[in-house]
Protein backbone atom coordinates (compact mmCIF):
# COMPACT_ATOMS: atom_id res chain seq x y z
CA UNK A 1 0.00 0.00 0.00
CA UNK A 2 1.27 3.41 -0.29
CA UNK A 3 1.76 5.89 2.37
CA UNK A 4 -1.36 8.20 1.03
CA UNK A 5 -3.58 5.04 1.19
CA UNK A 6 -1.73 3.90 4.47
CA UNK A 7 -2.47 7.44 6.10
CA UNK A 8 -6.16 7.53 5.06
CA UNK A 9 -7.08 4.51 6.26
CA UNK A 10 -5.17 5.05 9.93
CA UNK A 11 -7.44 8.38 9.49
CA UNK A 12 -10.80 6.83 8.99
CA UNK A 13 -10.54 5.56 12.69
CA UNK A 14 -11.19 9.01 13.37
CA UNK A 15 -12.90 10.78 10.81
CA UNK A 16 -14.11 9.63 7.31
CA UNK A 17 -13.66 9.40 4.01
CA UNK A 18 -10.63 9.75 2.63
CA UNK A 19 -10.34 12.39 -0.24
CA UNK A 20 -7.61 13.98 -2.06
CA UNK A 21 -5.69 16.79 0.26
CA UNK A 22 -5.96 20.42 -0.51
CA UNK A 23 -4.05 21.22 3.20
CA UNK A 24 -0.57 20.37 4.31
CA UNK A 25 -0.99 19.08 8.22
CA UNK A 26 -1.27 22.06 10.33
CA UNK A 27 -2.77 24.34 7.88
CA UNK A 28 -5.76 26.52 8.37
CA UNK A 29 -8.69 24.18 7.38
CA UNK A 30 -10.63 26.31 4.29
CA UNK A 31 -13.52 24.18 4.37
CA UNK A 32 -14.37 22.24 7.47
CA UNK A 33 -15.43 23.60 11.23
CA UNK A 34 -15.47 22.10 14.21
CA UNK A 35 -16.66 23.17 17.45
CA UNK A 36 -17.08 22.04 21.09
CA UNK A 37 -19.43 19.20 21.87
CA UNK A 38 -21.45 21.67 24.49
CA UNK A 39 -21.66 24.29 21.69
CA UNK A 40 -25.00 25.65 19.83
CA UNK A 41 -26.46 23.60 17.23
CA UNK A 42 -28.01 25.02 14.37
CA UNK A 43 -31.84 24.17 13.95
CA UNK A 44 -32.70 22.00 10.62
CA UNK A 45 -34.92 19.71 9.07
CA UNK A 46 -33.97 16.68 6.66
CA UNK A 47 -35.95 17.99 3.93
CA UNK A 48 -33.64 21.21 3.84
CA UNK A 49 -31.36 18.52 2.21
CA UNK A 50 -33.03 16.77 -0.43
CA UNK A 51 -30.46 18.68 -2.81
CA UNK A 52 -28.39 15.79 -2.21
CA UNK A 53 -30.49 13.12 -3.72
CA UNK A 54 -29.06 11.54 -6.78
CA UNK A 55 -26.04 9.93 -7.97
CA UNK A 56 -22.66 11.17 -7.66
CA UNK A 57 -18.86 10.68 -9.15
CA UNK A 58 -15.21 12.15 -8.77
CA UNK A 59 -11.56 11.55 -8.54
CA UNK A 60 -11.14 9.81 -4.69
CA UNK A 61 -7.64 8.57 -3.44
CA UNK A 62 -4.75 9.00 -5.74
CA UNK A 63 -7.35 9.80 -8.69
CA UNK A 64 -9.27 6.41 -8.43
CA UNK A 65 -12.98 7.16 -8.94
CA UNK A 66 -15.56 7.23 -6.39
CA UNK A 67 -19.27 7.28 -6.18
CA UNK A 68 -21.80 8.36 -3.71
CA UNK A 69 -25.78 8.13 -3.93
CA UNK A 70 -28.29 9.50 -1.59
CA UNK A 71 -31.93 8.56 -1.78
CA UNK A 72 -34.98 10.78 -0.86
CA UNK A 73 -35.75 11.65 2.53
CA UNK A 74 -37.97 8.69 3.80
CA UNK A 75 -39.14 8.18 7.49
CA UNK A 76 -36.93 11.92 8.66
CA UNK A 77 -33.68 10.30 7.34
CA UNK A 78 -31.79 10.19 4.19
CA UNK A 79 -29.57 7.04 3.66
CA UNK A 80 -26.59 6.89 1.17
CA UNK A 81 -23.57 4.75 -0.01
CA UNK A 82 -19.96 5.70 -0.50
CA UNK A 83 -17.74 3.36 -2.41
CA UNK A 84 -14.32 4.34 -3.28
CA UNK A 85 -12.34 2.43 -6.19
CA UNK A 86 -9.12 0.95 -6.08
CA UNK A 87 -7.92 2.16 -9.26
CA UNK A 88 -7.70 -1.36 -10.63
CA UNK A 89 -11.05 -1.60 -11.69
CA UNK A 90 -12.23 -2.83 -7.83
CA UNK A 91 -13.42 -1.81 -4.97
CA UNK A 92 -11.39 -0.47 -2.41
CA UNK A 93 -13.97 0.41 0.60
CA UNK A 94 -17.18 1.39 0.76
CA UNK A 95 -19.62 3.67 3.37
CA UNK A 96 -23.55 3.41 4.48
CA UNK A 97 -24.79 6.72 5.54
CA UNK A 98 -27.35 8.32 7.25
CA UNK A 99 -28.40 12.08 7.61
CA UNK A 100 -31.06 11.82 10.39
CA UNK A 101 -32.55 14.29 13.09
CA UNK A 102 -30.26 14.65 16.49
CA UNK A 103 -33.14 16.77 18.61
CA UNK A 104 -33.83 20.15 16.47
CA UNK A 105 -30.60 19.43 14.46
CA UNK A 106 -29.06 16.68 12.29
CA UNK A 107 -26.15 14.54 12.60
CA UNK A 108 -24.15 12.34 9.37
CA UNK A 109 -23.98 9.13 10.65
CA UNK A 110 -21.44 6.29 8.85
CA UNK A 111 -20.04 3.12 8.60
CA UNK A 112 -16.92 1.91 6.53
CA UNK A 113 -17.23 -1.48 4.87
CA UNK A 114 -14.16 -3.49 2.94
CA UNK A 115 -14.82 -5.16 -0.36
CA UNK A 116 -16.30 -8.24 1.04
CA UNK A 117 -18.81 -6.32 3.26
CA UNK A 118 -16.76 -6.98 6.56
CA UNK A 119 -17.32 -3.88 8.54
CA UNK A 120 -14.26 -1.22 9.77
CA UNK A 121 -16.17 -0.20 13.05
CA UNK A 122 -17.02 -2.49 16.00
CA UNK A 123 -20.82 -4.11 15.45
CA UNK A 124 -22.67 -1.29 17.20
CA UNK A 125 -20.40 2.08 16.64
CA UNK A 126 -20.21 3.93 14.03
CA UNK A 127 -18.25 8.11 13.06
CA UNK A 128 -20.98 10.81 13.94
CA UNK A 129 -20.74 14.29 12.65
CA UNK A 130 -22.98 16.32 14.09
CA UNK A 131 -24.15 19.83 11.98
CA UNK A 132 -22.66 23.01 13.76
CA UNK A 133 -22.85 25.36 11.43
CA UNK A 134 -24.87 26.17 7.95
CA UNK A 135 -24.18 29.17 5.32
CA UNK A 136 -25.66 29.26 2.08
CA UNK A 137 -25.39 26.17 0.42
CA UNK A 138 -22.67 24.90 2.89
CA UNK A 139 -23.78 22.25 5.45
CA UNK A 140 -21.04 21.73 7.99
CA UNK A 141 -20.43 18.63 9.98
CA UNK A 142 -18.27 18.46 13.12
CA UNK A 143 -15.50 17.60 10.43
CA UNK A 144 -17.58 16.97 7.47
CA UNK A 145 -18.78 19.64 4.83
CA UNK A 146 -21.18 19.12 1.89
CA UNK A 147 -21.66 22.17 -0.16
CA UNK A 148 -23.00 22.76 -3.67
CA UNK A 149 -21.07 23.99 -6.03
CA UNK A 150 -23.39 25.04 -8.45
CA UNK A 151 -26.56 22.84 -10.28
CA UNK A 152 -24.02 20.04 -10.62
CA UNK A 153 -21.34 20.24 -8.34
CA UNK A 154 -20.89 18.96 -4.64
CA UNK A 155 -17.65 19.72 -2.85
CA UNK A 156 -17.21 17.10 0.15
CA UNK A 157 -14.16 18.07 2.73
CA UNK A 158 -13.25 15.99 5.49
CA UNK A 159 -10.94 16.60 8.71
CA UNK A 160 -8.66 14.37 9.26
CA UNK A 161 -6.15 13.32 11.89
CA UNK A 162 -2.84 11.47 11.50
CA UNK A 163 -0.97 9.17 14.18
CA UNK A 164 1.34 11.81 14.96
CA UNK A 165 -1.67 14.46 15.53
CA UNK A 166 -1.23 16.63 12.70
CA UNK A 167 -4.73 17.81 11.22
CA UNK A 168 -4.89 17.89 7.41
CA UNK A 169 -8.02 18.78 5.44
CA UNK A 170 -9.00 16.88 2.71
CA UNK A 171 -11.59 17.84 -0.54
CA UNK A 172 -13.40 15.48 -2.54
CA UNK A 173 -15.40 17.30 -5.76
CA UNK A 174 -18.01 15.56 -7.57
CA UNK A 175 -20.16 16.01 -10.08
CA UNK A 176 -23.80 15.07 -10.66
CA UNK A 177 -24.75 12.52 -12.66
CA UNK A 178 -28.25 11.85 -12.13
CA UNK A 179 -31.32 12.02 -9.90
Amino acid sequence: MTNSITLAFAALALIAVPLQPVHAAGDVPQYTRQAAADAARPKAAIGELAWLVGHWEGPGIEGAPSQESWSSPLGGSMVGTFVQGDGKGGVMFSEYMQIAPDGDSLVVRLKHFNPDLTGWEEKDKMVSFPLVAREGGAWYFNGLTYRREGPRGLLVAVRMHGKDGKMSELVFRFRRMRN
